[in-house]
């Protein structure tokens, strides 16, 4: 595992991007920053973090993919391998929040985002961005956020973290070759509030009740609305309010 380590930078998986265009690059590349300015979120929105307290990577992946098909599937493989390699650390409590944030009891403690480029083979290079609160103690103004440290009360090696989320990707998209039916159980089981009648509001802003079922093969949410229909929603379609 090649691993890029550098003080500050805009964004990760911006340099990784960039990078990646230039030179041939070894799979499951890594590069890390201790301060990134300008870190993103999906559809745009902004991922902050406090310089030197959290881990903030970025993973170069090929050959994980036979088509575009199959890109939520990158999705859930990832977002398991990083809940799977925090349990080892002993955080309780974690989920996933569709689509991508990873959540400990009710908090956000990370959100990833993955980057898809199609090449001229039809083959799909990856670049999966994560952003993870571990030592960062200080969440003004963010009611909804929190870390490792705050959670367990103790501070986490960030190093250990980032070596043991890379091997359990490594280990979960090898699963992905085959067959998936168990990463998809798995990440059913996982998702954040399933089964539990909550507040939604879609995209132009009306508040609904629904319970989530589940996520599509193609990545949307499935939500059960109250005339017991089922409704499926893609990213800011709908916001889940809790």
């Amino acid at each position: 595992m090649k691993v890029i380590k550098l003080d500050a930078i805009d964004s990760t998986n911006e340099f990784l991007k960039g990078l990646s265009n230039k030179q041939e690059l070894e799979n499951f590349t890594v590069v890390t920053a201790e301060n990134q300015v300008k870190g993103k979120g999906q559809m745009g929105s902004v991922w902050s973090s406090e310089a030197g307290k959290n881990l903030i990577m970025s993973v170069f992946i090929k050959d994980s993919l036979s088509d575009v098909s199959q890109i939520f599937k990158l999705n859930i493989g990832v977002a398991l391998a990083i809940v799977e390699a925090l349990e080892t650390f002993n955080i309780p409590s974690l989920m996933i929040k569709w689509p991508n944030d990873i959540m400990s009891y009710n908090f956000k403690i990370g959100g990833i985002l993955i980057e898809n480029s199609i090449k001229s083979d039809g083959t799909v290079h990856s670049i999966v961005g994560l952003g993870l609160n571990v030592n960062q103690i200080n969440f003004e103004n963010l009611p909804k956020a929190s870390s490792l440290a705050v959670i367990c009360d103790s501070q986490f090696d960030k190093e250990k973290i980032l070596k043991e989320i890379v091997m359990k990707i490594k280990q979960n998209i090898a699963m992905m070759n085959g067959d998936t039916d168990a990463l998809w159980l798995e990440y059913s089981s996982r998702l954040f509030k399933k089964g539990v009648p909550m507040a939604f509001k879609d995209k132009s802003n009306q508040n609904f009740m629904g319970i989530i079922q589940g996520v599509s093969s193609h990545g949307k949410l499935q939500v059960q609305l109250e005339d017991n229909s089922i409704s499926e929603y893609s990213i800011k379609e709908v916001q889940l309010l809790y």
